[in-house]
């Protein structure tokens, strides 16, 4: 197999574990984090318009959302001008999430990045970009 996905296997799956780990503590499962900071940039967002923000499909977020309003976390309610529409709100109980769970993140990268220099940070996240754009490619292309 060849060296890049080996490596690149082994290291997002201590990294996921970790971070999941690390979202444990809050009280969250990996992703949920990400829901919630689409919310703490804009209130109020469409579970299609979380979805195309984090990449994942709009039943992903219905179904992530309903687990993060059982915790108390966020509210659902019919849009303002548009019956049709639902939105997700936060709670106070989420909006006091960001500080920790954003110092959590940044603790994470901090601990897996602390052996490198600032330059192989920047390369580092740069060939990461690229990789993402060439994946993302070759998954719209038509088998």
């Amino acid at each position: 197999m060849p060296e890049f996905l080996d490596l690149h296997g082994i290291t997002n799956k201590a990294v996921r574990a970790a971070a999941e780990a690390a979202m444990q503590r809050h009280g969250l499962h990996l992703g949920q984090d990400h829901l919630l900071a689409v919310l703490w940039n804009q209130d109020g967002r469409t579970p299609g318009e979380i979805a195309a923000k984090v990449n994942v499909s709009t039943p992903a977020v219905v179904k992530m959302s309903g687990r993060l309003i059982d915790a108390g976390l966020i509210t659902r309610r019919r849009d303002d001008r548009d019956n049709r529409l639902v939105r997700l709100w936060l709670t106070d109980a989420g909006r006091a999430l960001r500080q920790p769970v954003e110092s959590e993140r940044r603790r994470l990268e901090e601990s897996v990045t602390k052996d490198l220099t600032a330059a192989e940070r920047r390369t580092l996240l740069s060939a990461l970009t690229k990789i993402q754009r060439a994946a993302s490619v070759l998954l719209a292309e038509p088998d």
